[in-house]
């Protein structure tokens, strides 16, 4: 079967916020339709009458909480496991004869859902792709050498007889597959959520946005801070970080001679001037994060800020949207604001906002 749609890799459990998220996109941008997932898949299938067109207006930066977002160019139930190679063949044939598909693609990705149903396909994945690769070059239908300004093909499995081909710009979409980073825990970071942080910085900012506003010497704050692993990033950074909170921190980052602790409270401690640099990791509900955070903007505090928003169990999406459209009118001011669900954040978001200029 060749009919295209949105394809949206998500944290599992989270599918009901990403298909309620990506079919309000869908319907603001004039693209109606509706939305396949199951709980626990890890991804989201979105079907519409132009799917090439919704992803197009639809930005992958935009999104919420697709950790990835693919073009599905054809799915293919019912594979023989004897010979998986030649419908894959037959099916981009098919998708050349009406030209659904690049002439050729620059990279090979194989991969599974990340669920407890498909990590068990990684192994498949891997063999498969070492398999799949020459013949896909013998067929010219990939560069001969790896070419990362073209468009990937995607080979999903989402059994061991049931792939799906996808496509993906490499401008508009996540740089990793399955959108998760690899990320390793440093020996003397104080706790897993300094990967939190790291993410964001990778995800949420651009390489040209990363080098003009992580610097060294640049003044931060960090509330809610302890024991200090978002306090850690800022430092490794080589920042100059107020860390605000009444429980401890990790001996070497006060040792670092880079941080000042304040044993106050996170939602009440201002600071004397214009800092460059805030973020929050406050376990609060996320109405009374995102206010807080609005008037961090609005007294022009800080120029960027980087925040997570802990989600209730229910309508997610729905809270999502209201904390992000209160924050951006309560801070006064013509705002740069970007929202994701990282690989390593929870029950959550982690936000990136920016003041702009007027």
């Amino acid at each position: 079967m060749t009919t295209q749609a949105l394809f949206c890799w998500c944290r599992a459990g989270f599918e009901p916020e990403l298909a309620a998220e990506l079919s309000e996109r869908a319907a603001l941008a004039g693209h109606p339709g509706y939305a396949r997932t199951e709980r626990g898949s890890g991804y989201v299938e979105f079907h519409c009458e132009d799917a090439a067109a919704l992803s197009r207006a639809l930005p992958f930066a935009n999104l919420i909480f697709a950790r990835q977002k693919l073009l599905r160019l054809a799915d293919l139930p019912g594979l023989d496991p004897r010979d998986r190679i030649t419908p894959i063949l037959a099916a981009l044939d098919g998708l050349a004869a009406t030209a659904r598909a690049p002439s050729a693609f620059g990279e090979l990705w194989l991969e599974y859902p990340d669920s407890d149903a498909g990590k068990p396909l990684a192994g498949l994945a891997r063999a498969f792709g070492n398999a799949l690769r020459p013949a896909l070059r013998k067929a010219n239908w990939l560069t001969r050498v790896d070419d990362p300004t073209r468009q990937r093909l995607h080979v999903v499995f989402l059994d061991g007889d049931h792939a799906v081909l996808a496509t993906s710009h490499p401008r508009d979409s996540s740089p990793w597959p399955l959108g998760i980073p690899r990320l390793r825990m440093h020996a003397d970071a104080p706790s897993r959520s300094a990967l939190k942080l790291e993410e964001a910085l990778l995800t949420l900012l651009d390489d040209e946005e990363r080098g003009a506003l992580v610097r060294d010497n640049m003044q931060a704050a960090d509330l809610g801070a302890a024991p200090g692993g978002w306090t850690w990033v800022l430092v490794r950074n080589g920042m100059k970080v107020t860390s605000v909170d009444n429980g401890p921190l990790a001996q070497n980052l006060l040792d670092s001679g880079r941080v000042d602790h304040l044993r106050v409270d996170g939602f009440q401690w201002q600071p004397k001037r214009t800092l460059d640099w805030m973020v929050c990791d406050m376990v609060e509900s996320p109405r009374k994060v995102a206010d807080r955070m609005a008037v961090w903007f609005e007294q022009n505090w800080c120029r960027q800020a980087i925040f997570n928003l802990k989600l209730p169990m229910k309508k997610r999406w729905e809270e999502t949207r209201i904390c992000l459209e209160a924050f951006e009118h309560q801070a006064h001011r013509p705002m740069t604001i970007r929202a994701r669900q990282l690989y390593h954040d929870r029950e959550e978001i982690t936000v990136f906002a920016t003041a702009t200029k007027r």
